[in-house]
């Protein structure tokens, strides 16, 4: 599987973490960046980024997740989910990283690296990468209720 990471300042330590461990785990990984340390930085073009690859390899048939990472995630996973095609979800527990793919099929996942260990946010992050979606018909019909009013502006029901 490819997984597309990006973060801002906040989350550089916890990003570098991920790249090596990810890879060792046998996960391609693509780094959006940020490359150095900037307190200053803007983290929507780092997350933008991600998402959009996300979407394209997920268009093209290529297994692809995302990550986006910040100070609390919140910011990185409305950026993310600014792109056409991308359901981010912030996980704060295992519960919320599961759920995120088993019930809403979830294709980038958000975390605060000032709100989790290292460790935490590994498990979470890898609970959520190794999570399928169910399938399940309920969950399929609301998918397509928001990915409807995405493209049209439109709502069911």
């Amino acid at each position: 599987m490819r997984v597309h990471i990006a973060t801002d300042h906040a989350g550089m330590e916890l990003s570098s973490h991920l790249v090596t461990e990810l890879s060792d785990s046998g996960y391609e990984v693509v780094d959006h960046g940020p490359t150095t340390y900037d307190a200053e930085d803007d983290y929507p073009s780092f997350c933008i980024k991600a998402a959009t690859a996300v979407v394209s390899d997920q268009a093209a048939g290529v297994d692809a997740l995302g990550i986006v990472l910040g100070g609390s995630g919140n910011g990185e996973q409305i950026a993310a989910n600014k792109v056409k095609g991308v359901r981010a979800a912030l996980a704060w527990n295992l519960d919320t990283a599961v759920l995120a793919r088993q019930h809403n099929d979830a294709n980038v996942v958000a975390v605060g690296g000032r709100q989790h260990t290292v460790g935490e946010a590994t498990e979470l992050i890898k609970a959520f990468l190794s999570e399928p979606f169910t399938h399940a018909e309920r969950h399929e019909r609301r998918i397509g209720q928001i990915a409807t009013y995405e493209t049209s502006g439109k709502i069911d029901q």
